[in-house]
């Protein structure tokens, strides 16, 4: 057995059985090695940008990783991207990379990089083989690594030669250190905190924004009155009719005040203090008040939901929180132009209960996420670290983790195109994910963002720097073209028809979504 064969099955052995990759010359013994070892499923992906989004999208939705093989520096670097994202939304991924056989490194050939280098940037945990005999236990420390709480990118680094050299046994299964739970003077201090008079927020974020955490919460906020609210950029939201709601973190920091304002304490679950996304002439980069008090209550490496748990416990909090009330009559708009709003308030009226949405919709965001919320269930995957080109890996990977569950992607049309080869993989796997391109021919939030930051006004020069419409991108041709039906609309009424047809069918889908100016 080789060393390629041996990495395969130890991570086998410990139920990583997804492969995203964009192989080459130093990875072709793996990749000749899934025809014996076909448990692993290999997924092909035509730019390693689309292999990280989609190991994070995968994690995101299962909590387990799934693996990626790179092929040398530039390899890694062109995944850096989305790995910066699945570091912050704390995606356990384990990222095998090749890098030149031992003989050939000291010649510093074309693509001999400091892969390391590259790597530590996004991964908690870096490794060098260093011998073929290293390839079980290395492999199994990787995924220890990429399991350890909260989750995180473990990198493991194969000379070549070691995969094609005979190696030891297949590593051991490694035990899943479990979320610690908070201790009992945390769960008392925040009793206390919550009984006092003074006003109290709870910013969930991590793992506490399933559905246990949420139920919880709820009953807290619903017995002393607490503003619940929620970590915008966490990983994942449970949301619907029928489940707790917090109050999102708002984008722009002046909302986002207005939120927090009188606030003397924030509680925080698997969470840090709320910031705003960029630092503004004149603005504070911290949104909560400046007197306000942080306590934590569960650490990003502890169990959020069960602190939340014992803290409802602690204050006799039992009576079930207020819900998200159903959409109304899951109706949709008469014919008129199609706008983020309309957009929203039809697919919420449309999702099927358990979809997954994957969200980059960036400007359109903030018109769309209340009509989701009074959709059926279902699973949010927001972004995380904002690094642009999430968006749709992220649905393929969610997609391959859940192939039972529809996903539906709200993305951007300039997000689109950082990682538009994720639609090619959707397409050859099949996969049961419809894409929504909000279509304004503009990076519209730079439109905000140069009056926030005192840009002054645009002239014709500037103006072009933003302007993605000269020439307008055909999605339509280019779905098409990747192997996805697309057609692309400008009305409420045909985009309704449009997406109840997708959400109907199995397979994949695209609709170019025009919106009015």
């Amino acid at each position: 057995m080789n060393g390629a064969e041996c990495l395969l099955r130890t991570l086998l052995i410990n139920g990583v059985n997804v492969c995203f990759m964009n192989p080459g010359t130093s990875e072709m013994q793996f990749v000749s090695a899934l025809d014996r070892v076909p448990e692993m499923r290999g997924v092909l992906c035509l730019v390693e940008g689309v292999c990280s989004g989609a190991a994070d999208g995968y994690a995101r939705m299962l909590g387990k990783p799934a693996s990626t093989l790179l092929h040398l520096g530039p390899g890694l670097a062109n995944a850096l991207s989305n790995f910066h994202n699945a570091r912050k939304a704390r995606s356990p991924v384990i990222s095998i990379v090749g890098e030149h056989s031992t003989q050939h490194l000291p010649y510093n050939a074309p693509l001999t990089a400091d892969i390391p280098a590259f790597a530590r940037t996004v991964s908690n945990c870096v490794r060098v083989l260093e011998t073929p005999d290293q390839m079980g236990p290395a492999a199994s420390a990787a995924v220890e690594a990429a399991l350890r709480p909260p989750g995180q990118i473990s990198t493991l680094i194969i000379p070549a030669d070691f995969s094609w050299s005979p190696a030891g046994s297949v590593g051991e299964r490694v035990d899943v250190r479990p979320r610690s739970i908070p201790g009992p003077e945390k769960i008392r201090h925040a009793a206390s905190i919550l009984r006092s008079e003074a006003r109290v927020g709870i910013l969930l974020g991590g793992s506490s924004l399933l559905r246990p955490g949420l139920l919880a919460a709820g009953k807290i906020g619903a017995a002393s009155r607490t503003l619940i609210l929620a970590d915008r950029n966490a990983a994942r939201y449970e949301r619907g009719c029928g489940l707790f709601a917090p109050k999102r973190i708002p984008y722009f920091p002046e909302p986002a005040n207005d939120l927090l304002a009188g606030l003397a304490h924030l509680i925080l679950v698997e969470t840090q203090p709320p910031v705003s996304f960029f630092g503004y002439p004149g603005q504070r980069s911290l949104v909560a008040p400046e007197d306000c008090e942080y306590h934590v209550l569960a650490s990003p490496e502890e169990n959020g939901a069960a602190a939340l748990e014992m803290l409802a416990a602690e204050l006799g909090a039992d009576a079930p929180p207020a819900e998200t009330p159903p959409s109304n009559a899951r109706s949709v708009p008469e014919e008129g132009p199609l706008t983020p709003s309309v957009i929203g308030q039809i697919v919420a009226a449309m999702l099927p209960e358990g979809a997954i949405i994957s969200d980059e919709m960036v400007s359109s965001s903030e018109a769309v996420w209340p009509h989701l919320g009074s959709a059926l269930p279902h699973s949010h995957l927001p972004v995380t670290g904002g690094s642009i080109g999430q968006g749709l890996p992220v649905a393929l990977g969610a997609a391959i983790a859940c192939p039972d569950r529809k996903v539906v992607a709200l993305e951007a049309d300039g997000s689109a195109m950082y990682s538009l080869q994720a639609l090619w993989t959707i397409a050859r796997e099949n996969l049961d994910v419809t894409v929504v391109i909000f279509a304004n021919r503009r990076y519209r939030i730079l439109d905000v963002e140069r009056e926030r930051t005192k840009a002054g006004s645009f002239g014709p020069r500037a103006n072009d720097m933003i302007d993605i419409g000269r020439p307008d991108i055909d999605f339509v041709l280019l779905a098409k073209g990747l192997g996805i039906p697309a057609t692309r609309v400008d009305t409420s009424r045909a985009f309704a028809a449009r997406f109840r047809l997708a959400m109907e069918e199995r397979g994949p889908s695209l609709i170019e979504a025009v919106l009015c100016s």
